[in-house]
């Protein structure tokens, strides 16, 4: 456990470091966030490279903790290509189909290196295991490109994504330590590199991680969770990861949802987020960022909770959360039909 803590301290300290010095650079190079629209938060431009110091801080943590298998190899070149493309991004915005064709591409590097989802639970087999073939690498890049984009989606108030993420690396760091300590010091060492970006990008932010910070923490979140969490894809080997990652992945799906029913397109942004639904009820940045902290926090507890319990008491928690999630969508209105688009049509 020490050794955990070390390494903690380390990549928390190579961040903190490194972080003034991405924001220099952010504006040598022009990644500057401007506000444009109604969707933004923040009122002044910022500069937003400050994921460069957490990959740093990872690669440079990992490289020195960690032998230099074939998976971490492939991890690093992927994570390497979602970085360059979201520092790209962050300079000048690119499209959204050239983002999604890199995300691809990182996710069949690190497939083609051993990570992969292998198999599947079905009740209807001898053995109660299904392999999946040739549909592991479709079933993997799915699942790695879509979490990717649920941090990336989050990433709206100063220290969203960072403080969630921080957190559900640390659930999944706990439930994965029984099984690798590999996996487990992974995801120690990206939540260091986390927390040492966090004090400057707290509100009131000096950095924000932009593209290059949010579509990398959700890719390593992602891939180290198959890894470590769901190469045998039950059904609780997959909740363990959604839980842990629960805020951005429901905020996602109801996004999801919500952009369905009012009959606009699946990427297109809007303001209907939970956190600008916090807003909306009068809540302060501050308050809403903890309130989603206080939620990951639970979400996270839950997912240590189910990977220790029997299947009963799992799936009984499972549905208790699922209810109270869905209800509680409703409740905010985060599914709803948007009054003001109807409105100005």
């Amino acid at each position: 456990m020490e050794k955990f803590m070390i390494v903690f301290l380390v990549a928390l300290a190579i961040s903190y470091i490194l972080t003034p010095y991405a924001k220099k650079l952010a504006y040598k190079i022009g990644a500057i966030d401007i506000p444009k629209d109604n969707r933004r938060v923040h009122t002044k431009p910022m500069p937003r490279l400050g994921g460069l110091a957490i990959y740093i801080s990872f690669v440079i943590t990992s490289l020195l903790t960690l032998e230099l298998s074939t998976e971490l190899i492939g991890l690093l070149i992927g994570a390497t290509m979602i970085v360059t493309i979201g520092i790209i991004d962050d300079c000048k915005q690119i499209s959204a189909k050239l983002k999604l064709l890199v995300q691809v591409l990182a996710a069949l590097v690190v497939v083609y290196s051993g990570v992969k989802i292998e198999g599947i639970s079905f009740a209807l087999s001898k053995s109660g295991y299904m392999g999946l073939g040739p549909l592991s690498v479709p079933l993997t890049v799915f699942w790695i490109v879509g979490i990717t984009n649920t941090v990336n989606l989050i990433d709206g108030l100063d220290g969203l994504a960072a403080g969630v993420s921080f957190i559900a690396a640390l659930s999944l760091a706990y439930v994965a330590y029984g099984q690798s300590a590999d996996i487990a010091m992974l995801l120690i060492i990206l939540a260091g590199g986390l927390l040492g970006f966090l004090p400057y990008n707290f509100n009131p932010a000096q950095i924000f991680m932009g593209d290059t910070g949010s579509l990398l923490i959700g890719f390593l979140l992602a891939t180290i969770s198959v890894e470590g969490l769901i190469k045998s894809a039950t059904t609780l080997a997959v909740a363990i990861p959604i839980l842990a990652l629960g805020v951005p992945v429901f905020d996602t799906a109801f996004a999801i949802i919500r952009r369905l029913v009012n009959k606009r397109p699946i990427m297109e942004a809007d303001k209907g987020h939970l956190h600008h639904k916090l807003l909306e009820h009068g809540l302060s940045q501050k308050q809403t960022v903890l309130v989603l902290y206080f939620i990951s926090a639970v979400l996270g507890g839950s997912a240590v909770f189910i990977s220790e319990s029997s299947k009963m008491t799992a799936y009984q928690v499972l549905l208790i959360i699922a209810t109270i999630v869905l209800l509680g969508a409703v409740r905010i209105g985060l599914m709803k039909k948007n009054e003001e688009r109807k409105a100005n049509m």
